[in-house]
C-alpha cells in the first residue's frame, strides 16, 4: 500500500531539487510527479512528469466496483423470484452488465472533476507554485520528506491525507 505526499514548491529549480532529493531517498522515478499551473506546465513540465487533470479513473474503477455490486444485488433478487426464471448464470451477467454501465457513467462524471490534488491545492497552483508528488509506503515517504525539505530550500509539505492502492 502507498502513500502520498504533496510539497510546494516556489520554481521549478526547487521542484526540481526536492525530486533530486526523493530520488537519493530511494523514490522510484516513475512514483514523482509535477503540479502547476497550466501556464507553467505547458512551458516548464515535461509530459512524463504531469499529473493527470482529471479524475477519470479513480472515478471509473469506483463505478466498476459500485455497479458491479449493484448488479449482483439485482441478478440475486432476481434469481429469488421465481417466475422471472433467472439462473446464476444470469445473476453473473447481470453483475458483469453492471459494472460496465457503472464504469462507463463514473467516467464519464470524474472526466469532468479536477482531480483531488488540483482541488484541495488549488490556491497554491494559481500562486504559481509547483507540487511535487511523492508516491510510496510510508517509511520510504517519511526519509524522503527528510531530504526534500533539507535540500530544497523554500519546499513545504501540504497536509494531503492519501491512502491508496497504488501499482
Amino acid at each position: 500500500m502507498k502513500t502520498r505526499h504533496v510539497f510546494s514548491t516556489p520554481d521549478l529549480a526547487t521542484a526540481q531539487a526536492a525530486m533530486d532529493a526523493a530520488r537519493e531517498a530511494g523514490v522510484h522515478d516513475d512514483d514523482i510527479l509535477l503540479i502547476a499551473r497550466s501556464d507553467i506546465e505547458l512551458k516548464s513540465i515535461p509530459n512524463d512528469r504531469k499529473e493527470a487533470d482529471t479524475d477519470l479513473m479513480s472515478a471509473a474503477l469506483r463505478g466498476a466496483g459500485y455497479g458491479g455490486a449493484t448488479g449482483l444485488l439485482a441478478g440475486l433478487l432476481a434469481v429469488v423470484i421465481s417466475p422471472i426464471g433467472l439462473t446464476i448464470a444470469g445473476a453473473a451477467a447481470a453483475t458483469v452488465a453492471g459494472a460496465m454501465v457503472g464504469c462507463w457513467a463514473s467516467a464519464l462524471m470524474g472526466s469532468a472533476l479536477p482531480d483531488p490534488i488540483r482541488r484541495k491545492f488549488d490556491a497554491h497552483i494559481q500562486q504559481g507554485r509547483i507540487l511535487v508528488v511523492i508516491d510510496g509506503d510510508r517509511d520510504l515517504l517519511l526519509q524522503a520528506e527528510a531530504r526534500v525539505l533539507r535540500n530544497a530550500i523554500g519546499a513545504e509539505l501540504l497536509p494531503f491525507d492519501s491512502l491508496k492502492a497504488f501499482a
